[in-house]
């Protein structure tokens, strides 16, 4: 007789587990996210018909997308665009700086950015990864990685329309390309928009 009841036991003691992880990750839902968090590698991942999602909280180098029926939030590699949070005053106080601009301005050219990336990221786009961790406030984790619309690099679009800078996350590119090489291309984009006057240079006191 106490075999039996020990045995009837034993199915009930792991209900109860099942039971409490279950309300664990509904509660905490970012236990689920790191679950699934994929393995940085050094090997690139490419990502065909990525959606933006629009509804959530993006900057233009960083923003929310789904592939299929799975989330992430991706960081652009070798750029900075303004942000669009001013909870993060250290940062914004040196993007202006480094602008040459006021807050308002900052902010303008952040939306801008925003609304430019939104627009490019209509149609579905490729994204480009190898699962490094970008950081970042949300539940879900953000990855860096190069997106393509087209056939055209949105980092380079960007900082062309004097909408980001040249700095940030690198990374040897696919091809083999030099991280340092692939920055000095963004370092010149930047400094013919900021000839140019385009975007947030346009603002700009500096010369």
């Amino acid at each position: 007789m106490r075999f039996s009841e020990s045995n009837r036991s034993v199915p009930s003691r792991l209900t109860i587990l099942v039971l409490v992880w279950a309300l664990l990750l509904s509660l905490f839902p970012s236990l689920a996210a790191e679950r699934k968090r994929p393995a940085a590698t050094p090997k690139w991942d490419v990502l065909y018909g990525c959606r933006l999602l629009r509804e959530s909280h993006r900057d233009g180098d960083s923003f929310h997308v789904s592939v299929g029926r799975r989330e992430y939030i991706f960081r652009l590699y070798f750029v900075d665009a303004p942000e669009t949070d001013t909870s993060f005053l250290d940062r914004n106080r040196e993007q202006c700086e480094y602008f040459g601009v006021s807050e308002r301005e900052l902010r303008k050219a952040a939306e801008a950015a925003r609304q430019v990336t939104a627009d490019l990221l209509q149609k579905p786009f490729v994204v480009t990864t190898r699962w490094q961790n970008a950081m970042g406030r949300s539940v879900l984790p953000r990855y860096y990685g190069m997106v393509e619309i087209g056939g055209k690099d949105l980092a380079a679009i960007l900082v062309s329309r004097g909408l980001a800078r040249a700095k940030g996350k690198t990374a040897i590119l696919p091809n083999g390309e030099s991280a340092k090489a692939h920055m000095e291309n963004f370092r010149r984009l930047e400094a013919a928009a900021k000839i140019k006057r385009l975007g947030i240079w346009a603002s700009s006191t500096k010369p």
